[in-house]
């Protein structure tokens, strides 16, 4: 009989490893909630990963999940897998505050699609983890919810929108949780965190309703193990009919040959894409990440995209165009909202027409440019983040330069990936001298998700990293 795991160990270990035991019978659904559960209790309070926990609704879809597999039922490839939604999505009967004090009380009348997918899986919902006000910056508080703290050191930035999702991976609260990343907002909790983070080609994983931002906020896993963000995609990936924006692709096993090396592979390495700043000992523990690359038989050039100087004014306008219309909330709320917020709602207000579709033409030339530098590499790989976690009551680290809302200056490796679509994780690849985690970016081809995932299982290998674990306060 296989050994009865201890509480610790039910906590951190994978999703892929829990399925199959709750299948074999060796699990029981219920013991596992009741571990998480007992460890969420002792520990959020230290790290603020959840804007709303449902352990009552979580056991009871435990006890479900459970009944099932003694009844011989047919089960779901996440049968009575505890997961997060972060509280930027639709969960029926759930609050869906969204980090905002002009939303707090608001309940969801439905699930969307991706929560929806997770529980026809079989999944069990453990609750909705914390997001920035209306998933606006790349730093863990809210007016709401108030600070989410790195699990590696409390007082830090947890990283971006799904900042819960992130802090719970590393913390051990779960093997799955759910992201969005509109300019970073998986990869980043995941830099940060020290956990795995893949935000899929766009359209891969359908987001109702469609968001009126130019088609760059992609939904995907964070989690502690390339398997399981593969196993996510397995039961979320694939076209809805109320996204029209959504990939009618052939039916993939995300998990299939991530056992197998790549090889053989054309690799470009940027450090800097030819414009952003990086900390150097993040600079470093990227390029000792990027050699291991060479020993799987790849070849691996250094480059300077010609296109990455022009990402920085693309991103910063259409950043804060996109956040103006929530100027509809300054009136009321104004006082009562995050400030970086409402200086970047101002500075996006009073463009025209004429010159937002200069700018959108601007945007679909950069665009083209790197579907076309793509098509020359197998793979692209730099830093995720130019930093590792500082305080998170800044907006950004303490040695870069101060703005009232740009956080986009430390995050110049993620929002391209977003307005190209292409599929983008982050793999933790060491520890600054502080003990803060840093993450390498492997950036693919569209519709490459597969090859990304096997690239990261790869590096997975190589240097291993889910046994690395925060020690948590009380």
């Amino acid at each position: 009989m296989t050994p009865r795991m201890t509480v610790n160990e039910l906590c951190f270990a994978s999703a892929v490893e829990v399925s199959a035991r709750i299948r074999s019978k060796d699990l029981s659904p219920v013991e596992l909630a009741q571990g998480l559960l007992q460890r969420i209790d002792e520990h959020n309070g230290h790290v603020n990963a959840f804007a709303h926990l449902a352990g009552d609704l979580a056991l009871d879809a435990a006890r479900q999940a459970e009944r099932e597999v003694m009844d011989g039922a047919p089960l779901g490839p996440l049968h009575g897998v505890p997961v997060t939604i972060k509280d930027l999505h639709e969960l029926e009967g759930y609050p869906f505050e969204q980090g905002s004090r002009c939303k707090a009380g608001t309940i969801s009348d439905t699930d969307c699609p991706v929560a929806a997918r997770l529980k026809a899986a079989g999944a069990v919902i453990l609750g909705k983890t914390t997001t920035s006000e209306f998933g606006w910056c790349g730093v863990s508080r809210s007016p709401l919810t108030g600070i989410t703290h790195n699990p590696w050191q409390h007082g830090f930035n947890a990283g971006a929108s799904s900042a819960g999702a992130g802090a719970a991976a590393a913390a051990g609260f779960g093997p799955l949780h759910q992201g969005s990343d509109g300019a970073g907002s998986i990869r980043m909790p995941s830099h940060f965190c020290g956990v795995l983070g893949f935000k899929p080609t766009w359209g891969l994983v359908p987001h109702v309703p469609v968001r009126n931002n130019d088609q760059v906020s992609h939904v995907g896993p964070i989690s502690r193990t390339v398997a399981d963000a593969a196993l996510f995609l397995n039961a979320t990936a694939g076209a809805h009919p109320f996204d029209h924006t959504s990939v009618i692709a052939p039916s993939t096993d995300y998990l299939e040959d991530l056992d197998v090396d790549v090889a053989d592979l054309r690799i470009a390495f940027s450090p800097d894409l030819g414009h952003a700043r990086v900390d150097s000992e993040v600079a470093g523990l990227v390029e000792a990440a990027v050699g291991l690359f060479e020993a799987f038989d790849c070849n691996v050039d250094v480059v300077t995209p010609s296109w990455g100087p022009e990402g920085p004014e693309i991103g910063r306008f259409f950043w804060a165009v996109h956040e103006s219309p929530l100027a509809a909330h300054l009136e009321e709320w104004e006082a009562e909202m995050d400030p970086g917020l409402v200086a970047c709602i101002r500075a996006g207000l009073g463009h025209s027409a004429e010159t937002y579709l200069a700018m959108r033409a601007g945007k679909l030339a950069y665009v083209e440019q790197m579907h076309r530098f793509m098509a020359d590499w197998d793979l692209l790989l730099t830093p995720s983040v130019s930093v590792a976690a500082f305080p998170a009551d800044r907006l950004q680290p303490a040695d870069w330069p101060h703005h009232p809302w740009d956080w986009l200056s430390w995050s110049e490796f993620c929002y391209p990936f977003n307005m190209a679509g292409l599929p983008a994780a982050s793999v933790p690849c060491g520890f600054t001298s502080d003990g803060l985690p840093v993450g390498l970016q492997i950036v693919g081809r569209r519709a490459a998700d597969h090859h990304v995932l096997r690239a990261a299982a790869t590096f997975e290998r190589a240097q291993p990293w889910a046994h690395r674990r925060p020690t948590l306060g009380p």
